[in-house]
């Protein structure tokens, strides 16, 4: 089955072409087919794809879009960071409508050393040690100029994490490409307990929102359960509702939302933290990696900070106090 040429491509925008960069067992590529279902469209437009590096769960994705009527699909085995499987005719990865994924948070070893000379590092490369940016710029890189949408699921940390991550998210802040940050309630995952939040990029985004990008914090929207929260059905309408009006819809508080313009945003260091414009508690909760990496980047400030005092000291005639023993 081979990928449609761009002309075959629908002409008003919608579904059409999807893909999940870590499709896993397709999971996220049925969800498409059952939106569709749910308001009432015609699954037969969909084509959707995938890539997975699993050989047994690209098989078991392949197997579950078969048995949800779904003919016209493609998913591709690899390494999508290293060997991305889906490209056009003239070399460059192919781009799609809409682009959607929870790859896996902070993944290390995910072949940093070559993407110096990628096109998809068009903001940066990021840390050997951490892939969340690699995710990011691969789904913006594959998402169409003109109808394309990225909705993508991080952990918080790539809100604020500093260093290259910051230049690359500065950049992509810059782009205006960003529409909104969504704070999700913790333990929701299977593969994690703590909250993540949701990236929605556009590639032309709606007049009113260019130059801002829109903070929803949905944490507090959800059914406790035993080993897993869950978002119920009336939890994730008011999600989406906050997210496409721009307003709290139940005006309770339950979901706060607000528009934030570029100028605060910069004036915070590019700094995407949800906290910082809303008052939320998803954003208080920051993963185990994350709090070491700050840890460790704080650490590391400190002793060339008191390295620099203890040799200004010196030079002054002042005894040798030593510096830190750790």
């Amino acid at each position: 089955m081979s990928l449609p040429t761009r002309d075959t491509r629908p002409a008003a925008i919608g579904w059409g072409h999807s893909f999940d960069p870590a499709s896993g067992s397709g999971g996220m590529l049925v969800e498409t087919i059952n939106t569709v279902r749910d308001h009432g469209g015609d699954t037969r437009t969909l084509r959707l794809y995938g890539q997975e590096v699993n050989l047994t769960t690209s098989a078991i994705a392949r197997m579950n879009l078969f048995l949800h009527d779904i003919e016209d699909f493609r998913i591709v085995r690899g390494d999508t960071l290293r060997s991305p499987g889906l490209r056009q005719a003239d070399g460059h990865i192919s781009t799609f409508d809409v682009v959607v994924a929870n790859p896996p948070f902070s993944l290390q070893n995910w072949g940093a050393e070559t993407w110096a000379a990628d096109t998809r590092s068009f903001c940066g490369v990021p840390p050997a040690k951490n892939a969340d940016f690699a995710w990011v710029q691969h789904m913006i890189a594959s998402m169409d100029k003109k109808t394309g949408r990225v909705g993508v699921v991080m952990p918080h940390g790539v809100l604020f994490r500093g260093g290259a991550e910051a230049r690359i998210r500065q950049c992509l802040i810059e782009q205006d490409q960003l529409e909104a940050v969504i704070g999700l309630p913790g333990n929701l995952f299977y593969s994690t307990s703590i909250p993540a939040c949701l990236l929605i990029f556009r590639s032309v985004k709606a007049k009113e929102r260019r130059k801002h990008v829109l903070f929803v914090d949905g944490s507090a929207r959800f059914e406790k359960n035993r080993n897993q929260n869950n978002l119920a059905d009336d939890d994730v309408q008011a999600i989406l509702d906050a997210y496409t009006t721009g307003d709290d819809p139940d005006g309770d508080g339950g979901v706060q939302v607000r528009l934030v313009p570029f100028a605060e945003i910069d004036g915070n260091g590019f700094d995407l933290n949800i906290g910082r414009y809303l008052k939320t508690t998803a954003a208080d909760t920051i993963d185990l990696p994350t709090a070491l990496l700050a840890y460790e980047e704080a650490r590391a400030a400190r002793l060339t900070s008191e390295k620099a005092l203890f040799e200004r000291l010196s030079a002054a005639g002042i005894a040798d106090l030593g510096t830190s023993d750790e």
